[in-house]
């Protein structure tokens, strides 16, 4: 397996191996893997001559530093895990500095709004930050295929965005929520929760697919008053928002229609570790 720290020698590297025909598939994540990432390296595999996965925390999407410095950074064990799925995977993890040479800012980027819904709005910044580290890490990599997990369903949508807003050329492949045995959508932050917390947080998506059975016979509002309900006598959990949303342009469903895709959109403190997941209503 082979490990690049920099992006100069990952491009010429890349370039070496590579013609026009090469199809180069390519996961972004911020490390700390689990199962969901190494089932977007097995689909980039099945369909890619070369396979690209970057680990790398990026700063400039964080909006709380306290969060950004409790990140868990386990590089030696994220490459075990990708050694488990494939030798033949390359592994990029490079610096701050090689990024971002020496301005550690971000690009501000128009996403027609998505940027402005739920995660935007709680957490300023975020999508600026997002927008920036992926088009870079595009411009890098120049990968046929990039896959994202649908837990950060509103990325996923952003990322899309950015790609056609600027004519980047790669296909955008949207996967799977993997989740713990309780339902628990797998993440990363999961790692901070004691195992008791861990075994509590199965409410998260126990709320939401209750929700999504009451979607079909409940309005919008009673809907989003049963899942507000359900957080409030449980002194663990600070519910920050949950939002049901049109899945194209991720605006509030006040009245539904019978021609829109909907979703449930969640976000939960669990003693100060935030948490997201999601579901399709339709």
């Amino acid at each position: 397996m082979l490990l690049f720290n920099t992006q100069r020698e990952l491009a010429s590297y890349l370039t070496s191996v590579s013609d026009k025909k090469t199809s180069v598939g390519f996961v972004p994540t911020m490390g700390a893997l689990h199962a969901g990432h190494l089932s977007l390296l097995e689909e980039s595999i099945k369909h890619n001559d070369i396979s690209v996965i970057s680990i790398f925390v990026n700063p400039t999407q964080f909006n709380n530093a306290e969060d950004l410095a409790k990140y868990p950074k386990t590089l030696e064990a994220d490459i075990e895990k990708i050694k488990s799925v494939s030798d033949a995977i390359i592994v990029f993890a490079p610096s701050v500095e090689d990024i971002y040479e020496g301005k550690t800012i971000s690009q501000h980027f128009d996403f027609d709004g998505l940027e402005n819904q739920m995660e935007g709005k709680f957490r300023p910044g975020h999508f600026d930050g997002v927008g920036t580290i992926v088009k870079r890490l595009f411009e890098i990599v120049k990968p046929k295929n990039a896959y994202f997990g649908e837990k950060d369903f509103q990325q996923l949508q952003i990322v899309k965005k950015l790609v056609s807003k600027y004519k980047i050329p790669v296909n955008i492949i949207g996967c799977p929520i993997f989740r713990e045995p309780n339902g628990l959508a797998m993440s990363s932050r999961n790692e901070r929760l004691t195992p008791q917390e861990r075994k509590k947080a199965a409410v998260i998506y126990k709320t939401i697919s209750q929700a999504k059975k009451l979607f079909s016979t409940k309005s919008a509002r009673e809907v989003t008053d049963y899942v507000t309900n359900q957080f409030k006598d449980l002194p663990d959990f600070e519910l920050e928002y949950f939002e049901i949303a049109d899945e194209a342009t991720l605006l509030h469903c006040f009245r539904k229609s019978k021609t829109k895709k909907y979703r449930a959109f969640i976000a939960v403190f669990v003693n100060k570790i935030r948490l997201i997941d999601t579901v399709s209503l339709n």
